[in-house]
């Protein structure tokens, strides 16, 4: 897919309210494609379609929920007749000891960043299959590098990364290419609200340094689009991150972990001191996700 016939291609993106989905939805307009917003938060996304010129398709769904995840490509497709691409972009992030954290949040974060993909890939797929087209997943650089205190979040990544690879075989034959985004540092909501944990803050001083610098979201979705372009079997944010996949074999020896290791008991000293202050889910979520927790269990 060049530059040129990138033109008109509908791209589903997931995660669409804000961060790195946002931005890509602004990028594919720019490069004359046709972005179909979806979220779970319906002020944010519709903000987020007002910023789009001549105005968009979005669409409130859980991606959690299958059927949600299969009326988001019916109405697609009763709008715009195909699917091009899908990005399956959305993604949560569940903080803290496994011994303290949350059971609810480890599993939440589980569900929204493993399942949430399948069903938006799944939901999409027979569309997508008919246009021969592009399946997108974001699986991080938590895929590979796997920092305490946020265990599911990088086993969330590390599974996605694994079907990432498995679904690009299995759809060769059906003319379907199949890319992962490798991210680094992104300047998005997760890593704003996360700031606001002391043990975060301590978790990111310990990390080596190239793996702290920030990309805009604006600069991540031009690769990620560039990539969309072009089929890509893998996106590095940024490019150097490539070297890093090459030697991810190294970044679980003791040399590589002895910041982190030196830094685990004074985050789980934090985490403790917000149980005791803000309590177990205040703990384990960031803000945003906190009150979705909240307003499901009050059936909103």
């Amino acid at each position: 897919m060049s530059t040129s016939s990138f033109k008109g291609q509908v791209v589903l993106i997931t995660g669409a309210a804000s961060g790195i989905g946002a931005a890509t939805a602004l990028e594919v307009l720019a490069q004359g494609g046709v972005p179909v917003l979806v979220d779970c938060d319906a002020e944010p996304l519709a903000a987020t379609a007002a910023r789009c010129v001549g105005g968009v398709l979005h669409l409130v769904a859980d991606v959690t929920d299958l059927p949600s995840m299969e009326q988001v490509v019916a109405q697609t497709l009763a709008r715009h007749g195909r699917m091009d691409v899908v990005f399956a972009n959305a993604g949560v992030a569940a903080f803290g000891p496994v011994s303290l954290v949350d059971p609810q949040a480890w599993k939440r974060c589980v569900e929204v960043n493993v399942f949430g993909v399948f069903n938006t890939v799944r939901a999409a797929l027979p569309a997508v299959m008919q246009a021969r087209g592009y399946v997108l997943i974001n699986a991080s650089v938590s895929a590979f590098a796997h920092p305490p205190v946020v265990s599911a979040y990088a086993a969330s990544k590390s599974a996605v990364e694994a079907m990432g690879n498995s679904w690009r075989i299995e759809l060769a034959s059906h003319g379907v290419d199949v890319g992962v985004v490798y991210a680094g540092t992104v300047r998005t909501p997760l890593l704003t609200e996360g700031a606001l944990h002391p043990g975060f803050v301590r978790l990111h001083a310990a990390t080596p340094a190239p793996l702290n610098r920030e990309t805009s979201p604006q600069d991540a979705a031009r690769a990620i689009v560039r990539g969309m372009q072009t089929r890509k079997r893998r996106i590095w944010i940024p490019g150097w991150v490539r070297i890093l996949y090459a030697l991810r074999a190294l970044l679980h020896m003791p040399f590589a972990e002895r910041e982190l290791r030196r830094a685990a008991p004074e985050i789980e000293a934090f985490y403790i001191e917000g149980l005791q202050t803000e309590g177990p889910l205040a703990s384990s979520f960031g803000p945003r996700e906190r009150e979705r927790t909240l307003a499901r269990g009050r059936g909103v």
